[in-house]
């Protein structure tokens, strides 16, 4: 067998051509701009390289961004304080505040005070409740673009074996969700699952979303699976590593997405994605 690679650079750049030609068309029948607030607390050399990332790539697409940075003492109520503004702002129509947040800020509670009709990240619990009740309006970010991977394999899911390793609200939870609504049937797998080789090793599908790297072995990958990998962790080398053991899997497996270069791309594509359908929603 074969392993096919899906390619999660190519697949975002092709999203992000559509969603340009979509924005310069609303911006030809006289809409405004699609434009995205990013908020970012502190110096975390890797979250300013995500803004910046965000930043770039809706300039890229047509967007107007506004990045918002405050040093890591700022206070909640500065931060709800300029969500409420942002809420009111016509010209934003999406806002996303860099996770992690310092301790002393409540993230549940920032999250929360974003318009849900604005909440491009998807982890308001408005929109996770829809995602629950099969009535999706803006979608977790990386689960959406998992989705699409998924979708260019041009593989039926429907009664496909799906294992998610991991739970976060970020990427476990919502992909389950996913999966579930694509008519799979979902295993979630956890740090108190016994026995998780013996649940992947019956999956058609494996998400791995743990950040251990090459936490899932080869051996454990049933003939024909589809993999996606979701972990980027940097080994004591410096290079990136999923959580799956990429050359042992792909010798079972019959798709697999490489890291770099896989789920990571679909992340920000899907950001685009969200705030061009929030500006849509919106009416603007």
């Amino acid at each position: 067998m074969t392993c096919q690679k899906i390619d999660g650079k190519k697949i975002a750049e092709e999203l992000r051509a559509a969603i340009k030609k979509r924005t310069e068309a609303r911006i030809a029948r006289g809409q405004s701009k699609p434009g995205l607030a990013v908020i970012l607390v502190g110096e975390n050399p890797a979250s300013e390289v995500y803004v910046r990332n965000k930043c770039n790539a809706c300039d890229e697409v047509g967007f107007y961004s506004l990045s918002k940075s405050f040093p890591y003492g700022v206070t909640e109520e500065e931060l709800l304080t300029l969500i409420d503004d942002l809420n009111k702002n016509s010209a934003i129509n999406g806002i996303l505040v860099q996770l992690p947040l310092p301790d002393h800020i409540d993230e549940e509670k920032i999250i929360e005070a974003i318009d849900p009709l604005k909440d491009v990240d998807g982890f308001h619990p408005y929109n996770i409740g829809r995602l629950a009740l099969r009535m999706p309006v803006l979608r977790s970010c990386t689960p959406k673009g998992i989705m699409t991977l998924l979708k260019s394999t041009n593989i039926a899911l429907e009664g496909k074996e799906a294992v998610v390793i991991g739970v976060s609200n970020i990427v476990g939870r919502p992909v389950s969700l996913e999966l579930l609504m694509a008519k799979c049937t979902v295993t979630t797998c956890h740090s108190r699952t016994v026995d998780v080789e013996a649940h992947v090793k019956r999956a058609d599908i494996v998400i791995a979303a743990v950040g251990i790297p090459g936490f899932v072995k080869g051996s454990w990958i049933k003939p024909g699976a589809i993999v996606i990998d979701v972990g980027i962790n940097r080994l004591d080398t410096g290079k990136l590593a999923g959580d799956v053991d990429y050359e042992a899997a792909s010798k079972n497996a019959s798709w697999i997405t490489p890291v770099p270069g896989g789920v990571g791309p679909m992340t920000i594509a899907s950001l685009l994605e969200n705030t061009l359908q929030a500006a849509e929603l919106q009416n603007h």
